[in-house]
């Protein structure tokens, strides 16, 4: 992406990205991670529902279809609701890292209008991490994964423990969550934004 911020360069000491062996494999979709999550949650009416799968090394696609209740100007995609597709998938990511991470940074470039109806394909992978701190970029193509860009990110993620969340969260969808005798949505839920 063009000019990204100093705050989202890597540091000279940063690694590369490994990718977690209890991983999801390649092409395997990764569900919902909270069912009230607007970003990917079915229990969202006007959410983007999006729908992210395991890719190689530390990637990710995904695809939404920008439908009527997330546009801005007329016909439309509202460019909050562009930049919520990328930090969807962006921290989506994290669970292929097996980490717990919530954004710290995404810088967002528009570079074309997207209708309503259209399906945005997204690609999404870590470039570095250091200590605490994740790097990444994702880009939305319009159409499928050799169409016209439309959007690009690159993010910073910051690790960190669950009692973020239980911290700062509604008390009732906390208890609900940490409730949950699924183990895997249990940690799940509490895997991206803060």
């Amino acid at each position: 992406m063009s000019g990204t911020s100093p705050a989202l360069q890597p540091p000279a000491d940063a690694v590369r990205p490994v990718r977690h062996p209890d991983a999801p494999a390649p092409g395997q979709l990764l569900g919902a991670h909270y069912g009230q999550c607007f970003g990917c949650g079915g229990e969202q009416p006007h959410g983007l529902h999006l729908e992210a799968r395991a890719g190689e090394g530390v990637s990710v696609t995904a695809e939404f279809t920008v439908r009527p209740a997330h546009q801005g100007a007329p016909g439309l995609a509202h460019g909050g609701v562009l930049a919520s597709a990328l930090d969807e998938t962006l921290g989506s990511l994290n669970w292929l890292l097996r980490t717990i991470a919530v954004t710290g940074r995404l810088e967002t470039d528009f570079v074309r209008p997207v209708p309503v109806g259209t399906v945005l394909y997204l690609e999404a992978e870590v470039t570095a991490v250091a200590g605490r701190k994740i790097f990444s970029t994702a880009t939305g193509r319009i159409g499928g994964p050799e169409g016209p860009v439309a959007v690009r990110a690159d993010a910073m993620f910051v690790e960190v423990k669950v009692d973020h969340f239980i911290d700062n969260g509604r008390p009732e969808e906390i208890r609900a969550a940490m409730n949950d005798p699924d183990q895997v949505r249990r940690a799940r839920a509490f895997e991206v934004n803060p």
